[in-house]
């Protein structure tokens, strides 16, 4: 009887410490990284606009391959205001993520959470919007100075040096500074005059409420800079329910679908300057060596803002493009 008893309890411990390891091995479902696994934690912002919303699921397809081919892990988060980015990079952080890709909503309110990481010892792939410290370990973006300048040189080539222009800008950031900047360089020689420059948040709603109030205001402009392709298309919207027939361009950034196709109809925006929402898919990759422990090739990747009009469009039209 004692014997039976015995073989009893050895049995039952034999079985739980099997669900222990049963249970170990499954890896955690909350969220957690398991010892063995590399993982990248990326930050974004929501997709309030269609480059957004291309970019995100770069980073996810990205993700995804690298998970299938080299087996690393990774958590992505999506955030509507810097807070919220905030907090949600500070739970990568708590997780143990070996590295961390984020695209900060604004430069100034990020850059704290940016050192935050630096200083947990995580290395931090920033993409598209540059922070005010150097808490990066490397930065890929597109060129933001580049799609001001060639703008502000079509602007002059468009207008013969003169005119009245109106800008529509992004929210406070790096990208929308530095296109800003350059736009205002290439055109510091010419007469031409931005008698007007506001935020669209780099909404296309935003923006069609922005230029209704700008046209309202001023009786005549001779073209629009907008600093994205969303924006360009609710600055349209906006020119064509006031009837407007002043106005004789405008111009955007990105390489948004939508725009190739006005390009190609001849319609009222006649040039954009690319900048690549696939440009996530290069930081989730440097992001996947630094996990490994590798050290990156540059710590600045900066792509090609190529100027598209209707010379070129066809080049880089994509009718299955998401964006």
């Amino acid at each position: 009887m004692i014997l039976k008893k015995i073989l009893f309890l050895c049995l039952s411990l034999m079985t739980v410490f099997g669900l222990v390891a049963c249970s170990s091995d499954k890896g955690s479902s909350d969220g957690k990284k398991d010892d063995d696994a590399l993982k990248i934690g990326i930050s974004l912002p929501s997709a309030t606009h269609g480059w957004m919303g291309a970019l995100i699921d770069s980073a996810e397809k990205q993700a995804k391959e690298l998970k299938e081919s080299d087996g690393i892990e990774y958590v992505m988060t999506n955030a509507a205001d810097p807070n919220k980015q905030a907090n949600d990079v500070d739970d990568l952080i708590a997780q143990g993520v070996d590295v961390i890709v984020m695209l900060p909503i604004e430069s100034a309110a990020l850059s704290p959470v940016g050192q935050k990481v630096k200083d947990a010892g995580i290395p931090l792939v920033i993409v598209d919007r540059e922070l005010e410290n150097d808490a990066a370990t490397v930065v890929v973006k597109g060129d933001n100075e580049g799609i001001g300048v060639n703008a502000g040189k079509y602007f002059v080539e468009k207008l013969n040096g003169k005119g009245k222009v109106v800008e529509i800008t992004g929210p406070p950031s790096s990208v929308t500074e530095q296109r800003g900047a350059g736009f205002k360089e290439a055109m510091e020689s010419s007469d031409i005059d931005v008698i007007a420059s506001q935020s669209g948040d780099f909404s296309t709603e935003k923006s069609l409420e922005v230029m209704q109030n700008i046209l309202q205001a001023h009786s005549h402009i001779d073209a629009v800079f907008t600093q994205d392709d969303g924006m360009a298309l609710g600055v349209l919207q906006a020119i064509k329910e006031a009837g407007r027939t002043d106005i004789q361009f405008v111009t955007g950034a990105g390489g948004g679908k939508a725009v190739f196709e006005d390009i190609q109809g001849d319609g009222l925006i006649t040039a954009t300057f690319l900048y690549s929402p696939t440009m996530v898919a290069d930081a989730v990759k440097i992001a996947s060596d630094l996990a490994k422990g590798n050290d990156p090739a540059e710590s600045m990747v900066v792509k090609e803002a190529t100027q598209v009009t209707k010379d070129n469009v066809d080049e880089f039209y994509d009718p299955e493009s998401k964006f």
